[in-house]
């Protein structure tokens, strides 16, 4: 299935107050997450991103608007229309990749295999075409990041919740933020999930977890998280595709003022797993109680 360019459906949950889709590493995409990007800001009908890789594997999503995918092998030419939030372009290594014709206010989500190198990059066609089957391309060399568990030794209150503001690569032709495992934020993304079609001033998403981390990115339009600890309650308004919220264990957290066309992009530090949640805003305190008793 995964052999070469294809298109990849993804989940697509029904909710009156927004759709909600979602992808796993090694589960529904054949890699794990080690990078994702998003691109917005874009002019319309603008081209970006014309290059090939040499070990990196990609999903592009179109997570608002549209834009085209133009797909070489080397020896044949395709083009894919992205529009849709539900599914996403697998494009393998090796495969010169162009994004072109995009709708104004698009923005393109890219989950990737590897970090970013510099030496895994091929930007001249006529050279991907030339060595696409040779041994004179260079593999990059690999880079390991250190791996620290940044968990609380204590109750987490509102106050370890914290706003990031990521570097904004800009560009006439759209700006770009990227995300890296372990190195721009201090898990590594399992699951990546994302909120579109929601009407404006809608509510989603009153629960906490027990283990799972995440990153909240308005990626389109704006949003306000109401936080709470139990004890105090915080409101942090995300309205910037460059600012996310780093969310910790053990706080409840609720998503609403939508403005209309927003999508909220969350990366996760686990897989879905339902007794990680906590639903109930009263079983939420007594689980506060219980972890501040420890």
């Amino acid at each position: 299935m995964f052999a070469k360019t294809n298109i990849i459906n993804f989940p697509k949950f029904l909710d009156d107050r927004g759709n909600l889709s979602f992808i796993e590493g090694e589960k529904n995409i054949p890699f794990d997450i080690k990078r994702t990007f998003w691109v917005y800001d874009v002019p319309g009908g603008v081209e970006r991103g014309g290059h090939a890789f040499i070990e990196t594997k990609e999903v592009i999503i179109a997570l608002s608007g549209s834009f085209d995918v133009m797909i070489n092998d080397g020896k044949n030419s395709e083009i894919y229309n992205l529009n849709r939030s539900f599914y996403g372009l697998y494009v393998p290594e090796m495969t010169w990749r162009q994004m072109k014709n995009f709708s104004t206010n698009a923005v393109a989500v890219v989950l990737s295999s590897t970090y970013y190198s510099r030496d895994d990059y091929i930007k001249d066609f006529d050279y991907f075409v030339e060595n696409r089957k040779s041994k004179i391309i260079k593999t990059p060399q690999k880079i390991n990041y250190k791996v620290d568990d940044h968990s609380l030794k204590r109750a987490s209150t509102v106050y370890d919740v914290t706003i990031c503001e990521f570097n904004k690569h800009l560009s006439s032709k759209g700006n770009l933020t990227v995300i890296e495992n372990m190195f721009t934020i201090p898990f590594n993304i399992k699951r990546v999930y994302y909120l579109y079609d929601i009407p404006g001033g809608g509510e989603r998403g009153g629960h906490a977890h027990k283990k799972l981390k995440q990153l909240i990115i308005a990626v389109s339009g704006s949003f306000d998280v109401v936080l709470d600890d139990g004890k105090t309650r915080r409101t942090v308004t995300l309205n910037r595709p460059y600012y996310g919220l780093l969310l910790i264990p053990g706080i409840w957290r609720e998503l609403n003022n939508f403005s209309s066309g927003s999508v909220c992009l969350v990366l996760a530090s686990e897989f879905y797993d339902e007794s990680d949640y906590i639903r109930d805003y009263s079983s939420f305190k007594i689980y506060k109680d219980e972890k501040l008793y420890q």
